[in-house]
């Protein structure tokens, strides 16, 4: 039997079909216009009435959530905590590390790779540190920033089971040449983040990608561009999270408007508060307040947030007037595009079937993962 959702306001990530039908399985089977659709003996129709789909949306930036951090869980923990992100329509992601211990490091890509075998929406891992700037560490642990070491980095891509596709670190206190060599080697992304880069330093590093724009980042200043501004001239994508406290609105759409839909894409970085009431928790062993959607550390910085995916969708259209397939493009296809992930970021022939609907308040009403 096939899914069919039919007289939907699709946006595939391609294009846009105003009155459409999709039919899935696992894959995308068909999909086009309502005047195109025939229906067939196995199909299980349910009429969208306008109601909007669009592909299911990639986070390559998050800790954790519902209780459980990306550090300390168990594999089957991970996997049910990346199975509630499913609520807030994230079919995709890449599971974010801390700056912690090597060994602590370690256990973190054992538990993500056991994961995996349990829960295909992890399809990475984002490793954010040690290798970062004790002067914008952020809520990364000052007393773990450690100087880049290969063979750490190595140990802990095979212990994942080379599952990293993407590192953040600061070229500036680092060794960024053998890091490079060997990210290059391993199709590992290679992030600039929690750093104090000059301009010139980025111009001699093989950067592929920005981390967190704004955040725990060299700023822009009219007589060095720094981080901000290198993001800004690059052609590289970078990272945007659109909760409204860690960039307030009016720079969401600054960002919006000068670096564009094509190369920004959102991610959450949140942390196991995501999805729990207001409390005490922690990240990467740091103890976290989390009051009115803010979490905080002791020393008053930014612990993450809590940020759900939706929300993001819907807060980027809001701050900065885009349009939903600019919105599409910046929550999916610029992530699937960038990690080559197949069949992820668009609703083609092929395409897997992850799908989110929403109703025209831009309320998530169903996701849709691999077609369930």
């Amino acid at each position: 039997m096939s899914k069919v959702l039919t007289n939907g306001h699709i946006y595939t990530g391609r294009r846009e079909i105003k009155c459409g039908f999709i039919r899935f399985s696992d894959k995308v089977n068909a999909i086009g216009s309502m005047q195109d659709f025939h229906l067939q003996r196995d199909d299980d129709v349910n009429d969208l009435k306008g109601k909007l789909v669009v592909p299911g949306f990639i986070d390559v930036h998050v800790h954790g959530g519902y209780g459980i951090d990306s550090m300390t869980g168990d594999s089957s923990h991970i996997s049910q905590m990346v199975s509630k992100m499913k609520s807030e329509g994230v079919t995709a992601l890449l599971l974010t590390t801390m700056t912690q211990s090597p060994s602590k490091i370690s256990h973190a890509m054992v538990a993500i790779r056991e994961a995996t075998l349990i829960n295909p929406v992890i399809v990475g891992i984002h490793l954010e540190g040690p290798f970062v700037s004790k002067k914008f560490n952020g809520a990364q642990p000052i007393d773990q920033i450690q100087s880049v070491n290969v063979s750490d980095l190595s140990r802990w891509n095979q212990l994942s089971g080379g599952l990293v596709r993407l590192i953040t670190y600061a070229p500036e206190v680092n060794d960024h040449r053998s890091l490079e060599a060997y990210c290059n080697a391993h199709q590992i992304r290679i992030s600039v983040g929690h750093s104090d880069a000059t301009y010139k330093k980025l111009q001699q590093c093989q950067v592929d990608h920005i981390t967190h724009l704004f955040n725990a980042q060299r700023g822009l200043h009219q007589r060095e561009p720094g981080v901000v501004g290198f993001s800004m001239l690059s052609d590289m994508p970078v990272e945007l999270i659109c909760d409204g406290y860690h960039v307030v609105s009016p720079v969401v759409k600054l960002a919006y408007r000068i670096i564009g839909s094509d190369r920004l894409e959102l991610v959450t970085d949140a942390m196991e508060a995501k999805g729990m009431v207001d409390g005490d928790y922690q990240l990467g062993g740091q103890h976290v307040l989390v009051t009115k959607n803010r979490a905080i550390l002791g020393n008053g910085k930014l612990a993450g947030s809590v940020l759900k995916f939706d929300q993001a969708f819907r807060n980027v259209i809001q701050f900065t007037g885009c349009s939903i397939g600019d919105a599409v493009k910046m929550s999916s296809t610029n992530q699937a595009k960038e990690f080559n992930l197949k069949g992820k970021g668009s609703l083609e022939i092929g395409s897997d079937a992850d799908i989110n609907v929403f109703d025209n308040q831009l309320d998530l009403m169903a996701t849709y993962s691999y077609g369930k």
